[in-house]
């Protein structure tokens, strides 16, 4: 079947869009309930729970309650900029996603339809672009509000955001030389020919899991929003609506960076363990196998933001840059050198693309995991136990040679 052209392109892409659009701000709406029910569990508490059952109601409560309450201007504000500033926040993270592909292509009586709403031949770079663009709605609202809190939050956010994005794109660009393609489609495809890209290239994805942490200003990594130090960072003038709007642009980047790594990394919509979902003929029922398969997992990358925001301790923000800079960043750049030669050697070597390719590179990824893991960790983690046992035992043995 060949894919949609003309007219019927034209009206299904519109449709395309109302329907993606929509039920991505249903998701965020939804979601923000169920990081405050998983805080109440976490915290060993209740959470929302009063209006409607199990407080599923809560956020269009708190929709509603944002509609219709004051909407506040500073009276020394750039007004221009402070009204701006929410929405450069907001449409850079809602569009974002739509070159991410979250189901195989469907099936049409005007030919076949692909689920991204934009299948790109350049979709990673897209996703960089438009995604580097939220960093003027956190500087615009730090600048425009004419508060110290504020610009300091803004100037935070700016830093933050352009440090870590450096390190992300590195990090993705192993997986571009691996896939030897930009289109996010054909990243799936190389996946579902060999194995998730998470195993032969895992310190690549750790790199990029850390640093979306980072861009999506989530624990621990929200400095530019640190209560304790700026009341409420960027958006502490901010109410109503265009206060909203930055909470909607948080959650539509965690969206967006959540299915990210899925796609890059975890096989995009590829139902693992089977070839049934990889190859046509495209029927609805794989398409909604693998809608289920993609969705799944973005809810559980989208669940590991709330555990870690309610389980790890904010960062200072000396430690924030000297982990991206001195850290992330060379080891991002240094393993895109490191897969590119692994890349070379097993084209020289004859060896195809496939399970043995990936394995291979896999191999290498785990010594280099695990050589990195020992580097940084200076005795305070994984050796930490060990190396005070030890000082227990020495200090024993010197007072019983005392003693002697």
């Amino acid at each position: 079947m060949n894919p949609l052209s003309g007219a019927p392109f034209v009206w299904i892409s519109l449709v395309k869009i109302v329907v993606v659009f929509s039920g991505l701000l249903s998701l965020i709406a939804f979601w923000t309930w169920v990081e405050r029910r998983g805080a109440g569990w976490i915290q060993n508490r209740l959470g929302p729970n009063r209006v409607g059952p199990e407080g599923l109601f809560q956020p269009v409560a708190d929709g509603l309650k944002n509609f219709v309450k004051e909407e506040t201007l500073p009276p020394f504000s750039d007004r221009f900029l402070f009204i701006l500033a929410p929405m450069m926040a907001f449409t850079p993270a809602l569009i974002t996603f739509a070159v991410v592909p979250f189901a195989s292509p469907l099936p049409t009586p005007w030919g076949l339809m692909g689920s991204a709403i934009a299948d790109l031949p350049v979709g990673f770079l897209y996703i960089l672009a438009i995604a580097s663009l939220g960093v003027y709605g956190v500087v615009l609202a730090g600048w425009s509000s004419n508060n110290k809190y504020s610009l300091l939050g803004g100037l935070r956010g700016s830093a933050q955001l352009i440090s870590y994005e450096v390190a992300m794109g590195l990090s993705a660009v192993a997986v571009l030389v691996l896939a030897g393609n930009i289109t996010m489609n054909e990243i799936v495809a190389k996946q579902q020919q060999s194995l998730w890209f998470v195993l032969p290239l895992g310190v690549a994805f750790f790199t990029f899991l850390i640093a979306s942490f980072a861009e999506t200003n989530r624990l621990p990594f929200d400095l530019p929003e640190a209560e304790a130090e700026l009341i409420a960072g960027y958006h502490t003038e901010y109410s109503a609506m265009k206060f909203s709007m930055f909470y909607i642009a948080e959650y539509s980047n965690m969206v967006t960076a959540s299915g990210l790594m899925v796609t890059l990394f975890f096989g995009g919509w590829d139902i693992p363990f089977t070839a049934w979902d990889n190859t046509p003929p495209w029927t609805v029922l794989k398409f909604l196998a693998t809608f289920g398969a993609f969705w799944a997992k973005v809810l559980f990358f989208l669940f590991a933001y709330v555990w870690v925001r309610w389980t790890l301790p904010r960062f200072r923000f000396d430690q924030l840059m000297d982990l991206g800079w001195k850290v992330l960043l060379p080891v991002a750049l240094a393993y895109v050198m490191v897969v590119a030669v692994g890349v070379w050697a097993l084209e020289a070597a004859g060896v195809p693309f496939g399970v043995p390719y990936a394995l291979a590179l896999t191999g290498m990824s785990l010594v280099l995991g695990g050589v990195l893991l020992w580097g940084l960790d200076h005795n305070r983690v994984i050796g930490g136990s060990a190396s005070r046992q030890r000082a227990r035992w020495r200090a024993e043995a010197a007072r019983e040679r005392g003693a002697a």
